[in-house]
């Protein structure tokens, strides 16, 4: 038999569960999060600046173009978070990793948040180009499918007394509508819309100027760096509130014993390491908020 097969797969588990440590994450969280929210001020302002004043106006579609800054990034962000809410599901089935709950949980408001933001300016960017708000293009209804999607996950998560049934009843949702993810990219290939191709490809070169290129670029990498400052704080604040929720619990069920002292050098030892583990997932599952 393969040793890899025998192997493999629990070193993985144990690789996964080691960041389940609510104190691992939250020290490593700590030391990111202002690094990205740092890259996510200056880029997303130098990219938008750059692009809603600087950057050429399209020779047909005027200074309605300037729209794209915003909208395309976006758009991106609202798939792209989509995927990541589907990959914190399968960690969630396959081995139960209590922080892949969490930030599935967070990552859907963010996502909706994103995709309403691609909606509302895709509509004003629409008005002036159609005529019309809206209309029933392909690539304009499955974006809105998408947002449906995130909106029934926020809800899912949390419609159940226990939480546990809630991950797991949102996270076969985010899995079933990851089908839609093709149709919104291949949408404006498969059928007759409205919708403009893309202009930005992995097999070609872009069709936009450089000029409009990189600002474009520069606010979509703006984006993703605040997409992910959010869902981290995020996730954070719902690690401290389970935490103190379970080291409360652990506390009243050693019936007033002395709570452990922390190092000095601010590392857990691993009996305690996998105390905060199993009281992080007794308090996930006693609460679901």
């Amino acid at each position: 038999m393969n040793a890899r097969s025998v192997v493999g797969t629990p070193q993985a588990g144990r690789s996964l569960h080691r960041f389940a440590n609510p104190g691992q994450f939250l020290r490593l969280s700590g030391a990111v999060l202002p690094w990205l929210t740092a890259g996510a001020v200056a880029l997303t302002t130098l990219g938008l600046v750059w692009g809603l004043f600087f950057a050429p106006a399209d020779w047909q579609q005027g200074d309605a173009v300037r729209i794209m800054y915003v909208h395309v990034p976006a758009a991106w962000l609202a798939s792209a978070g989509y995927m990541a809410l589907a990959i914190c599901s399968v960690l969630s089935l396959v081995w139960r990793h209590p922080l892949a709950d969490l930030a599935a949980v967070e990552i859907g408001p963010v996502g909706a948040g994103f995709t309403a933001l691609c909606l509302a300016t895709g509509s004003l960017w629409g008005k002036p180009m159609w005529g019309a708000w809206w209309v029933w293009d392909a690539r304009l209804t499955s974006v809105l499918v998408l947002f449906f999607l995130y909106l029934g996950h926020v809800a899912l998560v949390r419609a159940f007394d226990d939480p546990t049934r809630g991950y797991r009843a949102g996270a076969i949702l985010a899995l079933v509508g990851v089908v839609n993810l093709p149709i919104i990219k291949f949408s404006v290939d498969w059928w007759n819309t409205l919708h403009q191709p893309a202009s930005i490809t992995l097999t070609g070169a872009p069709t936009m100027a450089l000029s409009m290129l990189w600002p474009l670029l520069i606010a979509a990498v703006g984006y993703m760096l605040t997409f992910a400052a959010i869902v981290v704080a995020r996730t954070r604040a719902a690690v401290m509130e389970r935490r103190v929720r379970g080291l409360l619990m652990a506390r009243a069920a050693s019936d007033g014993a002395e709570a452990p002292v922390v190092a000095s050098s601010g590392e857990a030892a691993p009996e305690r390491a996998a105390a905060e583990r199993a009281a992080f997932q007794a308090a996930a599952q006693e609460s679901a908020r």
